[in-house]
């Protein structure tokens, strides 16, 4: 018994330590984002937003949120849209080659992002094509809708057969069976998946440094570039920004989600 007590101690402390290892860098950038001096020190000498502010008068961060924003948002809808597509097509019928199609669809969920960045990168060199924004926009996609598809799927597959059969029994077609039935019910999952592919995609930087170009940097990138030429409070600023949308959006996700459900 003291050995087990002893064991499970053990655990307990380990497991600690790696939430303080993997936790406490994030809260120093927190911190620091706050602290009224060029240089972070501790303990600090007050709270002040001057780094905010002056993150929210810098040009370059702005128009790097800008594209991050417009990226994440064509990503989630052009993501979200093919995904249902691909759902109902891999749940409600059969057809040669599904489960191939299926499987290579979710396959860059099991590709390391450095792999796609760098064969699409050569793909396109390959076609002498430049790099742009629709470059970009069509590796997000690629990115992002393996996580659409298996959200949506998951949750067709808890919807029953039988209220599509029972409107089209009505007289609905398919369309409008689509639209008073399996969407409303679909809109849970739907919502949630967009959600988490705009978080990926404004949060990506692996992949997106392969592709984006000069004036089509988005705000992870720009933290990259700005690490690189020198350590400004600036970038603890616009970490604290990040890690609020980061976090906040797949709570947001998950929370509408599991409301709208109850309420279906």
């Amino acid at each position: 018994m003291k050995q087990s007590s002893l064991g499970w101690t053990f655990i307990k402390i380990h497991t600690l330590l790696v939430y303080i290892f993997l936790f406490a860098p994030i809260v120093v950038v927190v911190v620091l984002a706050f602290n009224p001096k060029q240089f972070g020190i501790f303990p600090m000498e007050g709270v002040s937003f001057r780094w905010f502010i002056k993150l929210a008068q810098n040009e370059s961060i702005l128009e790097a949120f800008k594209n991050s924003l417009i990226l994440g948002s064509l990503t989630a809808v052009i993501s979200t849209a093919i995904g249902i597509l691909a759902a109902l097509a891999f749940i409600r019928f059969d057809f040669p080659g599904k489960n191939t199609l299926n499987t290579l669809l979710l396959s860059p969920i099991m590709i390391p992002e450095v792999v796609l960045g760098v064969a699409l990168l050569l793909f396109l060199r390959f076609l002498q094509m430049p790099k742009s924004f629709g470059l970009l926009l069509i590796g997000h996609v690629v990115l992002t809708l393996p996580y659409v598809l298996l959200i949506v799927q998951a949750r067709l597959v808890g919807i029953k057969k039988e209220y599509e059969e029972a409107a089209k029994s009505l007289g609905a077609n398919a369309f409008q069976t689509f639209r008073e039935v399996t969407l409303p019910l679909l809109l849970p999952a739907i919502l949630a998946g967009a959600l988490f592919a705009f978080t990926i995609s404004f949060d990506d930087i692996t992949a997106t440094l392969f592709w984006a170009t000069a004036q089509n940097q988005t705000v992870p990138v720009k933290i990259f570039s700005m690490l690189r030429n020198s350590i400004s409070p600036e970038i603890n600023a616009l970490g604290t920004v990040m890690i609020v949308l980061t976090v906040t959006t797949p709570l947001l996700a998950g929370y509408l989600s599991r409301k709208l459900s109850k309420v279906r």
